[in-house]
């Protein structure tokens, strides 16, 4: 029986991809558990055009990242901290204080969660992290300035 998989299934294959299974795997576990549909004209060309639409919303999204991360990189992100005589910071700088500054500094909204900053900030410098999408891992470059 040849069937469209709606799911990833390990050892059996990838969402929309049409695959061969014995007729009582087919009929009495993953058709009634809506992990696939019977492998017919109709269903073919929905999972065809399904296929189509989500590589199409991929790419929209991945321009729209690419174009975000440009803006971001465009100018340098400072971040302001106070500090004592050493160039040691009071506290230390964090993801969340980031995300304001890439906010007040170039307009765009970034998620606190994607954010990861490779090292622990306690003093004054430039610094490199990183912003995780489904689409990629983009770095950028900022630097902690005393106020």
């Amino acid at each position: 029986m040849k069937v469209i998989l709606l799911k990833n299934i390990e050892g059996l294959g990838d969402e929309f991809e049409t695959v061969t299974v014995k007729n009582g795997y087919g009929r009495n576990y993953l058709i009634p558990k809506k992990l696939a549909l019977i492998a017919n004209k109709a269903n073919l060309a929905q999972a065809a055009e399904r296929v189509r639409q989500i590589t199409a919303k991929e790419r929209r999204e991945r321009e729209k990242v690419e174009a975000l991360m440009e803006q971001i990189k465009a100018s340098p992100i400072k971040i302001g901290a106070k500090v004592g005589t050493t160039d040691k910071i009071f506290g230390s700088v964090n993801n969340v204080q980031l995300a304001d500054a890439i906010k007040r500094q170039t307009g765009v909204e970034v998620d606190r969660r994607k954010i990861v900053i490779k090292e622990e900030i306690k003093t004054l410098g430039s610094y490199t992290a990183t912003i995780k999408f489904r689409e990629g891992n983009y770095e950028f470059d900022f630097e902690v300035v005393a106020e």
